[in-house]
């Protein structure tokens, strides 16, 4: 079986959340091929290859951006794959010749529309009219043989919405963590924030939150714009915000593990990666109340609403307790060991095999 992965979306440098969910199930599904199988990377760009597991076998293609996108089915009909997987619901099909599965992650921008600020302002416009109605959304889904979705959060919306008359399975993100080790709380109340600044993620209210956490400190590590910069200093108490403007995976993993807990307050998600990251090393999550981030966080850890502030520092405070660090960080050990890759390869392969043996629709 000739399977192919489109890994267009891989990031060149650095992943972000697509990129390392395409970069994790192309790494675990390689060992769970068999002889006459192989797996070919649909690239655009050579130094894609880098973000890749070695030795990768890789077809170049056309841009996912590019006006060919609707048509690079003829493109990648030349390899003549026996499936197909994209990582991404906008694949284009016009002529394809081989089974397709298609993701869609979430469905965040119906319920916040405003689109991610990197985007060229032709594209931000059209990102909105694309989510004014549900019917677009459809035509893009319903063109694959299957779909896939990263939670049981995610399914249930898209059934609730009727978004796909097509089977969806739930191949979940995963993490690569460390072996579990026992810790002892760190010292004093530092906190962390892995994730953009969208204003769904709600970042002021854990900046509120510090106003009841008298010598707390909230460390945001990922890149920030200015405006937002200024915005949650303006929130927070005078210098409780460490504020990173982009950290690598050695400095993310090091300040986790001298954590009191990863927060967040996002309202709206379709899984919860620094959740799993988190409980992976041992650090417990205070976390807004959210379905999704029940899924995630389970019965590890600590939840608030999302706009209590106060509620908020309850629950780090809770953590201050004897013991109650330590119970909580056991919990995500087990806890992130529900969401592994080599597990959620083996789910998207078993489709992979489905699709391979029936005709494309």
């Amino acid at each position: 079986m000739r399977i192919a992965i489109d890994c267009r979306y891989v990031r060149i440098g650095r992943h972000d959340g697509i990129s390392r969910f395409t970069a994790g199930l192309v790494e675990h599904l390689l060992p769970l091929l068999g002889t006459d199988d192989e797996l070919v990377a649909l690239i655009h760009d050579d130094r894609q290859l880098e973000m890749l597991p070695a030795g990768l076998s890789a077809h170049r293609v056309s841009s996912p951006t590019s006006a060919r996108e609707p048509w690079v089915a003829s493109q990648v009909n030349l390899i003549r794959p026996d499936v197909v997987f994209s990582p991404m619901q906008t694949m284009g099909t016009v002529g394809r010749r081989y089974p397709l599965a298609l993701t869609l992650h979430d469905l965040i921008y119906y319920a916040h529309p405003t689109p991610p600020r990197d985007m060229p302002a032709p594209v931000r416009a059209g990102w909105r009219l694309f989510h004014l109605a549900w019917w677009p959304q459809r035509l893009l889904l319903n063109r694959a043989d299957a779909v896939v979705t990263v939670s049981e959060t995610s399914r249930a919306l898209i059934e609730t919405h009727r978004l796909t008359t097509r089977r969806v399975v739930v191949v979940p993100n995963g993490t690569d963590r460390p072996a579990p080790r026992p810790r002892k709380r760190p010292e004093g109340v530092e906190l962390v924030y892995m994730g953009s600044f969208m204003p769904y993620k709600n970042v002021q209210t854990v900046c509120r939150a510090l106003h009841e956490l008298p010598g707390a400190r909230l460390h945001l590590l990922s890149r920030i714009r200015p405006d937002d910069r200024a915005r949650l200093v303006s929130i927070a108490p005078a210098g409780a915000l460490v504020i990173y403007d982009g950290v690598s995976d050695e400095e993310y993993a090091s300040i986790l593990d001298g954590a009191t807990a990863l927060v967040h307050a996002s309202r709206e998600e379709g899984f919860g990666i620094p959740l799993v990251e988190a409980m992976g090393r041992g650090t417990p999550i205070v976390v807004a109340d959210t379905t999704i981030f029940r899924e995630i966080g389970g019965s590890a850890a600590l939840y608030a609403d999302p706009d209590d502030a106060a509620g908020f520092a309850q629950r780090v405070r809770e953590l201050l307790h004897p013991g109650e660090w330590e119970a909580r960080s056991r919990a995500g050990y087990a806890q992130a060991a529900r969401f592994d890759w080599e597990r959620s390869a083996g789910i998207l392969l078993e489709l992979l095999r489905e699709l391979a043996a029936t005709p494309p629709r």
